[in-house]
């Protein structure tokens, strides 16, 4: 099932989520570590999302269409202080807003991903400003309500996406193994999630094969043998290795939990 939502929604998301990463550091000493991100200071954790939307700004407004191109976009310099770095953020995170809104989803432009338009952006980044949101507030000490329904668009990006999206040079196949339905008990939104296999060898000459997961193009009436549910907030978190606010239940098949949660409870990197 799709949990995509409007492009509309996903800036007022990336405006709002945004301003709740800043406001969260705000008063925040600049060397306060990260509790999510151990190798990362607060003032590290603003430096970052303003170098990830200044970015995305430079590839939707070029647009910028191949890996060349986006390799030769200038990185801002992190400012001597965490309330300069907030400001930063604040001024990327509008230019990306209305890069976005000046660019229909359907333009092509570069991603790393194989959706290759805006549209991905336009999702990506809203997700990746709550993600980081999270951060911010655990750093500050604090914790703020997160968006269901965009919370159950990050469960299924991070399936289909970080976990089981597969680049060109790379093969995902079935290994017969039993399949495992995730639920979000809040939205009522559900994944059916099959094992699977990568195998390939990147562009660097690297090759893979390790465990993956498949994820059914719409859940159906298949009867899984194991289940994973929590609020579509936990789900997400779980899958970010963010802290949950309260336990994702594994029940069923323990051999059918493993093969999926070997793959889905390493970090997204």
């Amino acid at each position: 099932m799709s949990t995509r939502l409007p492009f509309a929604r996903y800036i007022e998301h990336l405006v709002s989520e945004s301003e709740l990463f800043a406001n969260a550091l705000g008063g925040v000493p600049a060397d306060r570590p990260v509790p999510t991100c151990p190798d990362w200071t607060a003032i590290d954790l603003a430096h970052h999302l303003t170098q990830v939307q200044s970015f995305w700004t430079a590839v939707v407004n070029g647009p910028l269409l191949t890996r060349d191109q986006v390799q030769q976009v200038d990185e801002p310099a992190c400012a001597s202080t965490l309330e300069q770095q907030v400001d930063d953020v604040r001024a990327a995170s509008a230019a990306l807003v209305a890069a976005l809104a000046a660019t229909p989803p359907a333009t092509p432009a570069y991603t790393w991903s194989t959706e290759q338009t805006v549209g991905f952006t336009y999702r990506r980044q809203a997700l990746e400003a709550l993600v980081h949101r999270l951060d911010a507030e655990l750093t500050a000490g604090v914790r703020t309500p997160m968006d269901p329904q965009l919370c159950a668009d990050g469960v299924d990006e991070a399936l289909r996406v970080m976990f089981g999206g597969c680049p060109p040079w790379g093969r995902i196949i079935p290994t017969g193994g039993l399949p495992v339905r995730l639920f979000a008990r809040d939205t009522g939104d559900a994944w059916l999630v099959s094992p699977a296999r990568f195998t390939g060898t990147d562009p660097d000459e690297v090759s893979h094969d390790e465990p993956d997961i498949l994820v059914a193009e719409a859940d159906s009436d298949v009867v899984a043998p194991a289940s994973i549910t929590a609020t579509a907030e936990d789900l997400l978190c779980w899958l970010w290795s963010r802290p949950t606010l309260a336990p994702v239940e594994q029940a069923g098949d323990e051999a059918a939990l493993s093969a999926i949660t070997q793959v889905l409870e390493q970090p997204i990197t």
